[in-house]
């Protein structure tokens, strides 16, 4: 039985290598615009993994007045069925072999969107979402008069909230731990930035709780200061002021 099957596996494996071999052949002999317009005609339908191998030959040919615009599409391909470490790979081909390509800024806006679409939450490693924000960096600095400029923006904003919110998360762990100089460092990353949004609240209060436990009464002061002044109406405000005068009266004590 087992021998059977292992014949049957390799049957299989014999006939889609043929069936490769043969697709591969089929294409050789079309002519370059065959080529172009059946892989147009694949990426029109949203067909794009049909679309593949021809662009693919059109690559190969190097010379053909098509090899660019193929680059290019079998980048956009991989990008649309969500392939995206395939489509950065194509699509950084293209501006290392034709750096002066007419779409070249597309092509390099979709790599910083493929690292976008790649990079994991805060909670796990940020390698996409730095090399996301490099890449529309890059778009921004090569593409200065590009439409989508303000996008390009956006999504580094985006990527950078991330990389806060994953400080905050750091910060949090160490205090959970009790590790508090390591927590501090985190929280004060981001109580510096005056963003006033809800992770400099979050910073704020756990620093001023860590200053409370070190009854180090004038930083917890500080913390209490900050947080009338920017978050008059929190709870977490409310929280410290109740802590500061606690403290104030155990250490007049």
């Amino acid at each position: 039985m087992k021998l059977s099957k292992l014949w049957l596996y390799g049957g299989l494996l014999i006939l889609l290598f043929s069936t490769a071999c043969s697709l591969n052949n089929d294409l050789s002999v079309l002519s370059s615009q065959n080529k172009w317009e059946t892989a147009q005609n694949y990426f029109q339908k949203a067909k794009y993994e049909k679309a593949i191998p021809y662009y693919q030959q059109l690559i190969l040919e190097r010379n053909s007045a098509y090899t660019a615009e193929s680059q290019m599409k079998i980048g956009d391909c991989y990008f649309n069925i969500k392939k995206y470490n395939d489509s950065i790979f194509e699509y950084q081909e293209l501006l290392r072999l034709f750096p002066d390509f007419k779409d070249a800024n597309n092509a390099q806006y979709n790599i910083g969107l493929a690292y976008f679409n790649l990079s994991e939450g805060p909670h796990y490693t940020q390698d996409e979402t730095n090399k996301s924000i490099d890449a529309f960096q890059e778009f921004i600095d090569k593409y200065p008069s590009d439409q989508r400029r303000n996008e390009a923006y956006n999504y580094i904003q985006k990527c950078q909230n991330k990389l806060i919110e994953k400080n905050y998360l750091a910060g949090y762990i160490y205090y959970k731990i009790e590790d508090y100089s390591s927590a501090l460092m985190y929280f004060n990353e981001i109580i510096d930035l005056g963003n006033k949004d809800k992770l400099e609240l979050k910073s704020l209060y756990y620093s001023g709780i860590i200053y409370y436990e070190r009854k180090e009464l004038e930083l917890l002061y500080n913390i209490q200061t900050k947080l009338k002044d920017n978050f008059p109406d929190a709870k977490e405000t409310r929280r410290i002021i109740e802590k500061t005068v606690n403290l104030d009266k155990k250490l007049k004590k």
